[in-house]
């Protein structure tokens, strides 16, 4: 257990050194964001049943993206498995998009404690723990947002956290593939 963690540790790290010294390509596509969010909620709902936790996320009509597919899955499952790990009080969990303009916003919700004021902008930093005490119980490492905040900032996105009375929502944008996009760039569709 121990060997599994420690190498899935060594794995984000040399993820997060990639990322962070521009050696990890990006590779831009066209994809539905609503079938890669679906798939990660269907892999993550074994855990949060476990916690006692629902994960929602609404009916959405097909939300097409321009994006690196594999990398935006990865913020994700990061942005889910944290919400599963805090959840706490009512062990809510919902997924959300909303059309900003030419992007995405995609946002993860949990019930549960709120992140101090001054510690927002902290949990973006390389092996930083809010709850360090807490953070050892389920084996995080500290690493999970800043591979975030590199991925997106990698594809020139924005990415942030919100507190509520009763939880806290991560969120991350994405470019919007628009129709009129597709009749003018057809080598970007799939």
């Amino acid at each position: 257990d121990e060997a599994n963690k420690m190498n899935n540790m060594v794995k984000k790290l040399l993820t997060l050194n990639q990322l962070e010294f521009g050696n990890n390509q990006v590779t831009f596509e066209r994809f539905n964001i609503i079938q890669v969010l679906r798939s990660v909620i269907n892999s993550e709902t074994l855990l949060a049943e476990q916690k006692n936790a629902v994960i929602h996320m609404a009916d959405y009509d097909p939300i097409y993206v321009w994006a690196d597919e594999y990398m935006v899955e990865e913020v994700i499952t990061n942005y889910i498995s944290n919400a599963i790990n805090h959840v706490s009080g009512e062990n809510k969990i919902e997924v959300s998009l909303e059309n900003r303009q030419d992007v995405v916003r995609i946002s993860v919700f949990n019930t549960g404690k709120c992140i101090p004021e001054d510690e927002l902008d902290k949990i973006w930093i390389k092996f930083y723990k809010v709850d360090k005490a807490r953070t050892r119980e389920y084996g995080g490492s500290g690493v999970g947002l800043s591979i975030v905040k590199a991925i997106v900032e990698s594809m020139n996105q924005s990415y942030g956290v919100d507190n509520y009375t009763n939880g806290v929502k991560f969120w991350f944008t994405l470019e919007q593939v628009q129709e009129y996009f597709l009749f003018f760039y057809p080598q970007k569709q799939m």
